[in-house]
């Protein structure tokens, strides 16, 4: 299977959430998945079937609803000759506004991995599981942490840390008895251990002999235990080949996996995340220079230094949603750009024109996803971009500190 950009991954990522916050009032969202080898003859003709067939819907406004947005999927397909390579997608449909109002909705994408299968379905909200799957991580690695005290069982998917379970033990700890006593005691926690050993075996088996697509397994934990533990056939034999490395790490609960994982970057560097960290560190290292840094941050910084071309590598946080937005004054032709967030773009209202006599309120005429924005103009002079995620600490240094926007010069500049 051919493995998505970053930037791939991204858009489709973005497309889903504004198909997802779609919803019908009743069955009105029609989803249409068209393979490549299907012939637009054979969907036209099924298509016209829907049609018929739809003409006994009961209530008036669905029935308006389905056919139009039938309509709207045959005439684009007329502008169709032949199916793009990977097929085509289609969600068309008429989606709630409130107030029992309604507005058309037309969606075509051309999808980045090839469709195996048709699909029709007409719902109340658009069926968006196969576009799903393209996006379904497939790097995946276990993580366990062990002593006697509690075990952790997490999982690595592509640059994202997910915590399975979490488990707490009665093993007894020291003691101070003597003599005879303190053989017995400790006979009797070697007992207790083994049998704690067995019930994580067991679970840590459990769950990962689900996980069919994991590359390997990362074990970490304090002192010797971790070691003795994977040597003790505690695990299923199946689970036990897929260690790929022991670590060393100073907590066994959800802190511990984070660390964990950093442990493994360091060896494991063809790891997604691993390269985000190299990255960072990278540019955090610039920082601390003062003098000759290549490190640049701030929207303002990035967009000037963008301009002249300068930047080897931008930084964008994968979660940095904010919009670029061109005004322009309807009456003199004005125009400027300002950057919005997205949970405030829906109640923006765009300020006075500045150069009119008259007040006059500017429109918004234009919007770009920032990171696609800035994406192109990086691109446009071979620079490398890199989407940074929130799952390590350097990503959200990234977010927390530079606003989710920095990059790292191919020579020191001043702006």
């Amino acid at each position: 299977m051919v493995e998505l950009s970053q930037r791939q991954k991204y858009e489709l990522k973005r497309k889903l959430e504004e198909l997802a916050n779609c919803k019908g009032k009743h069955t009105e969202l029609i989803s249409l998945y068209v393979p490549p080898s299907k012939q637009i003859s054979d969907v036209t003709s099924y298509l016209k079937n829907e049609l018929s067939e739809s003409q006994n819907i009961k209530s008036k406004t669905t029935k308006k609803n389905v056919l139009s947005a039938i309509e709207s999927i045959l005439s684009r397909l007329r502008n169709f000759k032949t199916l793009p390579e990977n097929g085509l997608i289609f969600f068309v449909g008429h989606k709630s506004v409130g107030a029992d109002q309604t507005t058309m909705v037309a969606h075509v994408i051309e999808p980045p991995m090839e469709i195996q299968t048709f699909l029709y379905r007409c719902d109340s909200l658009f069926y968006l599981d196969p576009l799903k799957d393209i996006l379904t991580e497939r790097e995946i690695f276990g993580l366990i942490l062990i002593d006697r005290r509690e075990c952790t069982i997490g999982i690595l998917r592509g640059n994202r840390i997910e915590l399975l379970k979490y488990m707490t033990s009665q093993v007894p700890g020291k003691h101070g008895r003597g003599g005879q006593s303190q053989r017995r005691f400790e006979r009797l926690t070697e007992i207790a251990a083994h049998e704690w050993f067995q019930k994580c075996g067991e679970k840590i088996s459990e769950i990962f002999m689900t996980e069919k697509n994991m590359k390997g397994i990362f074990f970490g934990g304090p002192g010797p235990t971790k070691k003795y533990f994977a040597d003790g056939k505690y695990l299923h034999y199946e689970v036990a080949d897929k260690i790929l490395d022991v670590f060393d790490t100073g907590y066994t609960d959800e802190f511990g996996l984070r660390e964990l994982v950093s442990a493994a970057s360091e060896t494991m560097t063809d790891l997604k995340i691993a390269k985000e960290k190299q990255v960072m560190k990278r540019f955090l290292k610039e920082i601390t220079k003062g003098d000759n840094s290549l490190a640049l941050y701030g929207e303002s910084h990035i967009r000037k230094a963008l301009q002249m071309g300068a930047i080897d590598t931008l930084l964008l946080s994968e979660n940095l949603r904010k919009y670029r937005v061109t005004l322009t004054c309807p009456t003199c032709k004005y125009s400027e750009q300002k950057t919005i967030r997205e949970d405030v773009l829906e109640d923006f209202e765009p300020p006075q024109c500045p150069v009119c006599d008259t007040p006059t309120q500017m429109e918004i005429a234009d919007k770009t996803d920032l990171i696609d924005e800035l994406s192109e103009m990086c691109e446009s002079t071979s620079g490398t971009v890199i989407l940074i995620s929130d799952n390590s600490e350097e990503g959200n240094t990234l977010t927390s500190a530079f606003d989710g926007i920095a990059g790292i010069a191919r020579y020191p500049i001043e702006i």
